[in-house]
C-alpha cells in the first residue's frame, strides 16, 4: 500500500469508507495549517501529504473548496488557505433589516454583529460571510465588515414590478431585502406596471451595483386568496417540488411494511401504543404506551423509523436535508419527506404494522429514572386519539369518553399518574414556563379569514410534552456517555449583556433574581422569579421581559444544555418524519443499538457542526415564511375594520414608536411616534418604554391601550393604529411603583423545545 502524510489522520478509516480515493479528512487539514503557523497554497498541502494521482488531486481540491464554501478555511489572492478562526475572523449569517443595515450572526453563537447600510451593499439577507470586527459602533454594538461572501441565500426574488423614467425594478416581497432589484429592458418580458413577479437574480449586488435580474414568471396584479403562501415559499426559496429521484425512491417501499424487514426486531404489536395528536394531524410520528407496577411504571415512547427508508446519501435523504424541517402554514403543510412515507408507511397509523425505534424508561414510584434503553421494534397502534378526547377522558372524566374507551383506560389512567409526577418534578427541577398565547387561523368560504383563535392547551398536550422530553433527554444522554458525534439541542441562558439589563429592568420594580444569580443565573432562579410575580398586576410584563431576554435555542454538536427546559443535555429525537436532526439522531442510536463505535459512526463532529448550522437555519427560514403569511393573512383580515376601534395592548416598543397587539383579534399594528401626543418622546430601551418630555407621559411593554385601526398595506404587511385612549391612568415616571392590572388571562406555554 502506498505511503502517505496522511497515515497519521485520526479519521482515515471513516474517510476510506467514504470515498475510493480518500483525501486527508477536514480535521486533519485544520490540524496540519495550525501546526505550520502559516497559509499553505493548495499545491503546498499536496506535496505535504504526498497526493499525486489525478483523482488525489482532484479530491483535495474539493474538499478545500467545501472548507471554504463552509468558512473553515479562506483563501487569499496568492491562492494561500488559512483557518477562519486564526484569522480573527467570524463567519456567520447576514440577517437584513427592512431599513438597510443588518446583523451578523455568528456560527458560533454569540451576540449578533452590526452592518451599517453601507457595508450591507454586497450582499443580501441570508448570504453566509466571513467578517471582520471593526470595534464598536455609537451604541456600544460590536461592528462587521464582510471580507468574504461564503454563500450567497438568493437566487429568486418575488415582488411588485414598477417602472419609472425607463428603469424596471422589482421591490422585493421580502422586506428584509431591503435594495430594489434592476431589471434590464430587454429582460422585463411582458410584465407591466404593479404586477407581481418571480425573477431569477443574473447579477448578485456588489460594491458598486444592485442586484440585476431576469423576470421568469408573471403571478398576477391582485394577490389572489392561496397566492400569500405561494410568494412566502418563492421569496424564502422553500424547496417546494420534488426532484424525479425523489419520488422514484419513495415509492420503491409499498403501502405495507415488508416481512423481511420486520425481522430482527422487537415485536411490540400486542402492547396498546396510542398517538395523541391534533385534530387535523395526518403524519404520526410518536406512540406511547404505559403500565403501571408495584415499584413504578415503564413508558414506552415508540417513534417512526424513518432513517430504515431514508438512507444516507440517497435522492431523500439528500432532499430531505435542503428542506430540514416540514413547514406548516395556516391551511397547508410544505413536508420534508414526501406524503406517500410522512403520511403513509412512516405514519403510525392505527391497525397496521409499522417499524419503530423505542425509548423504553423505567421509573421507580416518585418519577425517578430507574433505567432506560433504546431497541428497534414492529409495532400496531391501538387507537388514534386526539387531545380533546384524551383530556375528556383523563381531566374532565366525562363519563360518556370514559366508556367510549374503556378497553384503554387503564393504560390512559397510568399515563396520567406518570405524567403528574413527572410535572412535579419538572417544577422542582426549575424548568420555565412563561405566559404566552398561540393562535390559530380559522378560514372560511374562499380562505378568507373567518375568524383568529387563541389555542388553549390542556392535560393532554402537557402529557404527550413530557413523554416527549424524557425520551430527547435519554437520546441526548446515552449518545453523550458514548462519545457519538451527535446533534443537541441546544438552548442557552441570557447575555452577559441581556442579562445586566434585565438585572437594571428588575431593580426599577423592586425585584432582583432569587438565589445567588448575580452574574450566572439557572433556570431555577428564572422559574421562581416568574412563581413570585405571578399575582402581581405587571405580571403579564415582567414576564415578557423575562423571555425575551433569552436566546433562540438552535442545533449544535457542541452540549451547552438546555436552559429553558433546566437539562445539562438535550437532544429531538421525537420527531423524525418533519425535523432533520432528528433524523441524525436516530441514525447514531441505531449505529450504537448495532454495537459499533463512536469512531466507525459516518458523521464526523465536523459534519454535525456544519448539518446543524444547516438546520437551525432552515428552521429560521420556516419561522420567518409562516410569519410573512400570517401577517398578510391578519392584515387581510382587517382591511374592512379601518375606522373601528380595539382594545389592545403594548407587544413591543421601539424608538420609532409602540407594537400593539388586538386582544380579540391578536393582530399587531404600529402606533408610530408621530401619533403620540405632542411630546417629544425619548425611547428607554432598558426599561422598554417610550418616556414624554414635556408630559412624562409613560408607554411601556404590556400596558393596555385602546387604538382606532388608521391604515393597512397588504404589500407591506403593515398595519397602523392611532391611540384612541389610554386604557389605565397615566403613570407618572417619578410613580413607577404604580402598576396596571391585565385583564386578559393567558395560558402557561414554553418556549420552543
Amino acid at each position: 500500500m502506498k505511503k502517505n502524510r496522511f497515515d497519521q489522520d485520526p479519521f482515515a478509516e471513516r474517510e476510506a469508507q467514504k470515498y475510493e480515493s480518500p483525501v486527508p479528512s477536514r480535521e486533519f487539514i485544520l490540524k496540519v495549517l495550525g501546526d505550520a503557523g502559516q497559509l499553505w497554497s493548495q499545491q503546498q498541502l499536496a506535496e505535504h501529504f504526498k497526493l499525486h494521482s489525478e483523482d488525489e488531486l482532484e479530491g483535495l481540491r474539493r474538499r478545500l473548496r467545501a472548507m471554504e464554501r463552509d468558512g473553515q478555511l479562506i483563501r487569499n489572492r496568492k491562492g494561500g488557505y488559512g483557518i477562519v478562526k486564526k484569522m480573527d475572523l467570524i463567519r456567520g449569517r447576514v440577517i437584513g433589516h427592512p431599513d438597510g443595515f443588518g446583523f451578523l450572526v455568528p456560527d458560533d453563537g454569540g451576540d449578533d454583529l452590526f452592518i451599517t447600510a453601507k457595508r450591507m451593499r454586497s450582499i443580501l439577507h441570508g448570504d453566509r460571510v466571513v467578517a471582520r470586527v471593526m470595534g464598536l459602533d455609537h451604541r456600544g454594538r460590536r461592528e462587521a465588515a464582510p471580507v468574504e461572501v461564503l454563500e450567497r441565500a438568493n437566487h429568486e426574488v418575488v415582488g411588485r414590478f414598477h417602472q419609472e423614467h425607463g428603469i424596471s425594478i422589482i421591490i422585493p416581497s421580502n422586506k428584509r431585502l431591503s435594495q430594489d432589484i434592476l431589471i434590464p429592458p430587454e429582460k422585463r418580458g411582458a410584465a407591466t406596471q404593479g404586477q407581481i413577479v418571480v425573477a431569477t437574480i443574473i447579477e448578485q449586488p456588489n460594491w458598486r451595483s444592485q442586484p440585476i435580474a431576469e423576470i421568469k414568471k408573471i403571478l398576477g396584479d391582485h394577490m389572489a386568496p392561496g397566492m400569500e403562501i405561494d410568494i412566502a415559499i418563492r421569496s424564502h426559496e422553500l424547496p417546494n417540488d420534488w426532484p424525479m429521484d425523489v419520488k422514484s425512491e419513495a415509492t420503491i417501499y409499498g403501502a405495507e411494511v415488508p416481512e423481511q424487514n420486520k425481522q430482527n426486531r422487537e415485536d411490540i404489536r400486542q402492547l396498546p401504543l396510542v398517538t395523541i395528536d391534533g385534530e387535523d394531524s395526518k403524519d404520526f410520528d410518536d406512540a406511547v404506551y404505559v403500565e403501571a407496577h408495584a415499584k413504578g411504571y415503564r413508558l414506552l415512547v415508540a417513534i417512526a423509523d424513518v432513517a430504515s427508508y431514508v438512507k444516507k446519501d440517497s435522492a431523500l435523504d439528500k432532499e430531505a436535508f435542503n428542506r430540514g424541517n416540514s413547514v406548516y402554514f395556516p391551511g397547508r403543510v410544505i413536508p420534508m419527506l414526501p406524503e406517500v412515507l410522512s403520511n403513509g408507511l412512516c405514519s403510525l397509523n392505527p391497525n397496521v404494522d409499522r417499524l419503530c425505534m423505542v425509548c423504553e424508561i423505567i421509573f421507580n414510584s416518585n418519577g425517578t429514572v430507574f433505567s432506560y434503553r433504546f431497541f428497534e421494534g414492529i409495532m400496531r397502534s391501538a387507537a388514534r386519539l386526539t387531545y380533546t378526547e384524551v383530556a375528556a377522558v383523563l381531566q374532565e372524566r366525562i363519563a360518556s369518553e370514559r366508556k367510549r374507551f374503556k378497553k384503554l383506560l387503564p393504560h390512559l389512567e397510568a399515563m396520567y399518574e406518570l405524567y403528574q409526577i413527572l410535572a412535579k418534578r419538572r417544577e422542582k427541577r426549575g424548568a420555565i414556563e412563561f405566559e404566552t398565547t398561540e393562535t390559530r387561523i380559522v378560514f372560511g368560504e374562499q380562505k378568507k379569514i373567518d375568524r383568529i383563535v387563541p389555542v388553549v392547551r390542556n392535560n393532554a398536550h402537557r402529557l404527550i410534552e413530557e413523554f416527549m422530553i424524557i425520551a430527547n433527554v435519554a437520546a441526548a444522554d446515552i449518545l453523550q456517555r458514548n462519545h457519538f458525534p451527535t446533534l443537541y439541542r441546544v438552548h442557552t441562558g441570557p447575555s452577559d449583556e441581556k442579562f445586566e439589563d434585565l438585572k437594571a429592568f428588575l431593580s426599577e420594580f423592586g425585584l432582583t433574581m432569587p438565589g445567588k444569580a448575580t452574574s450566572s443565573p439557572q433556570p431555577k432562579h428564572y422559574a421562581k422569579l416568574l412563581q413570585q410575580v405571578k399575582t402581581r398586576p405587571d405580571a403579564h410584563l415582567i414576564n415578557m421581559v423575562l423571555l425575551r431576554s433569552l436566546s433562540q435555542a438552535v442545533y449544535c454538536p457542541d452540549n451547552q444544555g438546555h436552559f429553558g427546559l433546566a437539562f445539562d443535555a438535550y437532544a429531538h429525537f421525537t420527531s423524525p418524519i418533519r425535523r432533520y436532526p432528528d433524523l441524525m439522531v436516530h441514525r447514531a442510536l441505531k449505529h450504537l443499538i448495532h454495537k459499533r463505535k463512536a469512531k466507525s459512526f459516518h458523521y464526523s463532529h465536523s459534519d454535525m457542526e456544519l448539518i446543524g448550522e444547516h438546520c437551525s437555519r432552515t428552521e429560521r427560514r420556516a419561522d420567518e415564511a409562516t410569519r410573512d403569511v400570517t401577517d398578510w393573512l391578519k392584515c387581510e383580515f382587517l382591511q374592512d375594520k379601518v375606522g373601528e376601534g380595539f382594545n389592545g395592548r403594548i407587544s413591543a416598543v421601539t424608538s420609532f414608536g409602540l407594537f400593539v397587539e388586538l386582544d380579540d383579534l391578536f393582530v399587531e399594528g404600529l402606533v408610530h411616534i408621530t401619533a403620540l401626543d405632542n411630546d417629544y418622546y425619548h425611547f428607554d430601551a432598558v426599561n422598554h418604554r417610550l418616556v414624554g418630555e414635556r408630559s412624562r407621559k409613560i408607554y411601556r411593554l404590556s400596558d393596555p391601550v385602546r387604538i382606532k385601526v388608521m391604515r393597512v398595506n397588504l404589500d407591506d404587511r403593515k398595519v397602523d393604529f392611532e391611540l384612541a385612549e389610554r386604557r389605565t391612568k397615566d403613570r407618572s415616571a417619578k410613580k413607577t411603583g404604580r402598576r396596571h392590572k391585565a385583564n386578559k388571562q393567558h395560558k402557561k406555554a414554553r418556549p420552543r423545545r
